[in-house]
């Protein structure tokens, strides 16, 4: 089999930076935070999109997001030992649900009333 040269590599080596990103982000009281992300097999990533458009189809009409350059979402995200960017991803998992607390049956409501209050800080 014969070798490829380095310019017909399927994968070169280089890092090309991917230009501005759509970059989901986490409104906070006085800024906003990047969101980050979870590889199939469990890393961190930060994540940005060539588009708004393929960012709220895989992400959902209420994600809030921020332009950003590559190099400058890599830069952000380097302090928090992120080294990965994915752009474009196609999947993501669902933001979890809010847990409700197991209640036994039979409980009545005057009773589970008082379990909530013990709950509460």
């Amino acid at each position: 089999m014969a070798e490829l040269p380095y310019g017909e590599d399927p994968e070169p080596s280089d890092r090309f930076p991917a230009g501005p990103l759509f970059v989901p982000v986490r409104p906070g009281s006085s800024q906003c935070a990047a969101r980050l992300f979870r590889t199939p097999l469990g890393g961190r990533t930060a994540v940005g999109f060539t588009s708004e458009r393929r960012l709220l189809a895989t992400l959902g009409p209420g994600q809030a997001w921020i332009r950003l350059a590559e190099p400058a979402l890599r830069a952000l995200t380097a302090p928090l030992g992120v080294t990965t960017v994915t752009v474009d991803p196609l999947f993501t998992a669902r933001a979890p649900a809010p847990v409700r607390p197991a209640v036994p049956r039979g409980t009545s409501s005057r009773r589970l009333r008082a379990v909530v209050r013990q709950q509460r800080p």
